[in-house]
Order: structure tokens, then sequence, then C-alpha cells
């Protein structure tokens, strides 16, 4: 997201975007790429698009992408000419996923980058850039430890991190850019849910197409040995089953 100031003050003044304005938006933010409008989202709805889509939105004072391509482990490293775009402005990138609880949060002012943090259990501290902003000052505190529910078997040992990277990264999101995806919703918290964004296949003629890949994806999982399945016996150990 970009900002001319507050994100979360911003996106609760918008109203509807305009198409004319976002897809030159996302021609300035994708150089070289082709761009075609396909089917859109909602704010809420929107943060994960398929691979090759971004949901996108542009106002007057905000701006807002989601695209799976800037999921980066190191946020640092987010492409010049997107940190570029934020000058005089401030940037605001958030990726999570919940498969790995990984975390990844950065924030540039004035395309200067001022914080970033990027860790998951396993792979643990990625990137840790800048001073902790307000929020996550309690979790560092150890104020915030993780809540899991160990594996059988691995009730002696501790999470990987002293807390759970989704708990920041809702924190996060709604710091930095005023809503959240789970948990419950505060009264101020933008509503999401109600602001549109455009859709936009994007291809860069550079990289392999998005759809060759999903389609070399399938036809390697269709060459794999049939799932097996398993469950716990009452002693804790796995037996094989014969499905769900």
């Amino acid at each position: 997201m970009y900002a001319d100031g507050d994100v979360p003050g911003s996106l609760r003044r918008v109203g509807a975007a305009d198409l004319d304005r976002t897809a030159a938006m996302m021609r300035r933010l994708y150089p070289g790429c082709e761009i075609e409008k396909c089917e859109g989202s909602t704010l809420w709805d929107g943060v994960y698009p398929p691979k090759g889509t971004a949901y996108a939105a542009s106002w007057p004072g905000v701006e807002v992408i989601g695209d799976q391509s800037v999921m980066m482990d190191a946020p640092s490293e987010l492409p010049g000419h997107l940190v570029a775009a934020s000058a005089g402005r401030r940037l605001v990138l958030h990726a999570m996923h919940s498969v790995v609880d990984w975390l990844a949060f950065a924030v540039w002012e004035d395309g200067r980058l001022v914080r970033s943090l990027s860790l998951s259990p396993d792979c643990g501290i990625i990137e840790n850039i800048g001073e902790p902003l307000t929020f996550e000052q309690p979790y560092w505190a150890g104020d915030r430890p993780a809540d899991i529910v160990p594996w059988p078997g691995e009730e002696d040992e501790p999470y990987a991190l002293p807390f759970h990277p989704l708990d920041m990264g809702e924190d996060a999101l709604r710091a930095l850019c005023g809503f959240i995806q789970e948990g419950r919703p505060e009264p101020d918290d933008v509503d999401a849910d109600a602001i549109e964004l455009f859709g936009f296949h994007v291809r860069d003629p550079r990289r392999p197409d998005p759809a060759e890949q999903e389609a070399e994806l399938r036809r390697v999982v269709e060459a794999m040995d049939p799932p097996r399945f398993y469950a716990l016996s009452p002693d804790g150990s796995l037996v094989e089953r014969d499905g769900l």
C-alpha cells in the first residue's frame, strides 16, 4: 500500500476507485508487463490472489496492490522501482502464510526503509531491520507467548519463536493497514470487505507463464503415487488407513 500519510485513515475515507486511474497505476508499477483486466475482489478477500493476478485500486492519497510476487522472504529486496514509487509517501508491505507460520512486513517513508521484519519457526528471523514498531513491543517483551498445541511426541519441544508470527501479523495488519483477517474486529477497523478492488492478469514476457507453470505442476502431481493416510492409534503411534 502507498499512502500520502496514515494508511488506515486514508482507507476509511475512500469510495469507489476509478478504473482508468487504477490501470494507469498498474502500468506504472509493472513496466514491460502485459496487463489485462479480469474479475476483481475486495480488500478483505483479495489479499492472496492467484499467481499472475493482482487485485488493485487507486484513489487520491492511497493505492492498494495485492500480488503474490511481492511476498518476499526479505522485504528489503522489494524491486527498486516499487520503492521509488513511494517518493514523498509511505509504503507498507505485508505478507503472511499460515501453512508455515510466516510473517513479513516492512515500512518505507519517502523511499527510505525504516522497518523490516521477516520470520517463521522453520527459518527463524530472516530479516530484522530498524527499530520495532509500537505494536511489536509486547511480543518482544514476552507478553504474547505462542500458544501452540504440540504434535504427539513433541510435548517437550518449545515453539521455535518466542511468539506466534501470525498473531503479530494480525496486529501488524491492523496497525499498518487498518484491518485484520482473523480475530475480533474493533469498532474503528476499516471495513475491508466493503472496499472493492479491480482485478488484473499480469504477464511478464521475460518470465515463465504462470499458466504453463501451473499445468506443469498438475502433470507432476498426476504422476505421483496415490496419497497415503494415517491416523493416531490409542498409544500415540501412526497407523496407515485406507482413506479419510
